[in-house]
């Protein structure tokens, strides 16, 4: 950088444009690595294994189920479907019988 009369830093030329490729060569490799990750992301093994890779105790595990079984129950009573209530409650059941030896 070099100053000027006012006491101010200021860029050269090659300074900036130097600046500006390594700018663009940054965003080209971040866009790179985001490309990349999108296409992993979206495959059919990342969405397996990344749920796999979790190692959730059953305790976890029950949960996770306690509180989807918790929403469809909320649906299906919302759509008057009792029959599937019934199978939703005897699910929960279950699910609440394995949760109460965590307690």
């Amino acid at each position: 950088m070099t100053k000027d009369n006012k006491n101010k830093n200021t860029m050269t030329d090659l300074e900036l444009n130097a600046l500006a490729t390594r700018i663009v060569s940054k965003m080209m490799q971040l866009k790179t690595m985001e490309d990349w990750f999108d296409h992993v992301r979206e495959s059919e093994i990342a969405a397996t294994d990344d749920y796999a890779s979790l190692s959730m105790t059953e305790e976890e595990h029950c949960l996770g189920e306690l509180a989807k079984l918790m929403t469809l129950l909320s649906l299906f009573q919302d759509k008057e479907q009792y029959e599937k209530c019934a199978t939703i409650k005897r699910r929960l059941d279950v699910i609440n019988n394995i949760l109460s030896k965590y307690k």
